[in-house]
């Protein structure tokens, strides 16, 4: 197990281009972020080798996020945007040597039947896949609570996993999301344990606030060696917004330096 740090939601007091180097200078390894709009993509490249990180992670683009996007690929009015995305975010994570690509479903839209998204959806996601399997990619496909996201057309970790299996490639897997799933269904530990074979990234936040690991009702101290246990040997993204107006690097008293950048597992 290796952990990430999520650029896009840690260090938001600086610009997005700096927050490479400074997740370097906290003593990370490796990044993630979601699909960088309105960033020049070269410079991101640029960023991310200058700081000598691994990029474990980013998201295809999945619309304005701040303004309620939570994916293209079921909407069939925006499917082109989400297909004219996937051929710049695979030549960049080749450049970056990045293996997973997180591709969000989409919301439940009015007048368009829910098995109808889900079918584009997942025609959609196999041609990503066949595209990414070229450079030795995979395609994330991650279940999101609706408290904060609205109808999401995958909120649950089941369907999420079946949704996974229906499209047929080996190498599009379940990004298992720890804060969502905690307030969607909960039972964390058991459904990581029954659905690791699919699982190809984690990310990790303190429930109900979405705050650092010791700041809600997750007894990470229990979880994160249990999937040490289990055997998984992918990334963890600290994909959390730290609490009590915490600095970034106040957050992370959490998980120890040494431990930031090798394998290996921390609890708070």
């Amino acid at each position: 197990m290796r952990f990430s740090a999520h650029i896009s939601m840690l260090y938001a007091d600086a610009p997005f281009l700096e927050r490479f180097e400074q997740a370097a200078r906290s003593g990370f390894s490796a990044v993630e972020f979601w699909w960088p709009r309105g960033e020049d993509l070269g410079q991101v490249e640029e960023a991310a080798r200058k700081a000598g990180l691994e990029v474990a992670l980013f998201n295809f683009d999945a619309g304005d996020m701040p303004s309620g996007d939570r994916g293209l690929l079921s909407d069939p009015v925006r499917q082109g945007e989400f297909r004219a995305n996937v051929p710049l975010a695979l030549a960049l994570a080749e450049r970056l040597g990045c293996t997973r690509l997180n591709a969000l479903v989409g919301l439940e839209l009015p007048g368009v039947a829910r098995d109808e998204q889900l079918d584009l959806a997942r025609e959609n996601v196999a041609w990503a896949a066949d595209q990414a399997a070229e450079i030795g990619a995979s395609v994330l496909i991650e279940a999101v609570n609706t408290f904060e996201n609205g109808p999401y057309l995958l909120p649950r970790t089941e369907p999420a996993a079946e949704f996974v299996r229906s499209v047929g490639r080996p190498n599009v897997k379940l990004q298992y999301d720890v804060y969502n799933m905690q307030r969607m269904e909960g039972n964390l530990a058991a459904t990581l344990s029954a659905h690791l074979e699919l699982i190809g990234h984690i990310q990790i936040a303190d429930s109900p606030g979405r705050g650092e690991p010791g700041t809600g009702e997750i007894n990470f101290g229990y979880l994160l060696p249990l999937v040490d246990e289990l055997g998984y040997t992918g990334f963890v993204g600290l994909e959390y917004r730290p609490a009590g107006g915490k600095s970034t690097e106040e957050s992370l008293a959490w998980l120890p330096r040494e431990a930031r950048g090798l394998a290996g597992t921390a609890a708070p």
